[in-house]
């Protein structure tokens, strides 16, 4: 009664393909990346702000 791949309505969209395995690796990666420099960003970028402050006041 209920089979894979058989009638479907016509308002329902087509299915978009998923990805490849290559793509979801990378997908992944760029992910880990993002989550990773959300965390050393802010200290990197306070470090190069003290940085030039301190450049600033010392000529």
């Amino acid at each position: 009664m209920y089979v894979e791949g058989g009638w479907k309505p016509p308002w329902e969209p087509p299915r978009e393909p998923r990805l490849t395995q290559r793509q979801e690796r990378v997908f992944l990666w760029l992910i880990a990346v993002n989550a990773l420099l959300v965390f050393i960003a802010p200290i990197g970028g306070a470090t190069i702000i003290h940085a030039v402050l301190a450049v600033l006041r010392h000529g």
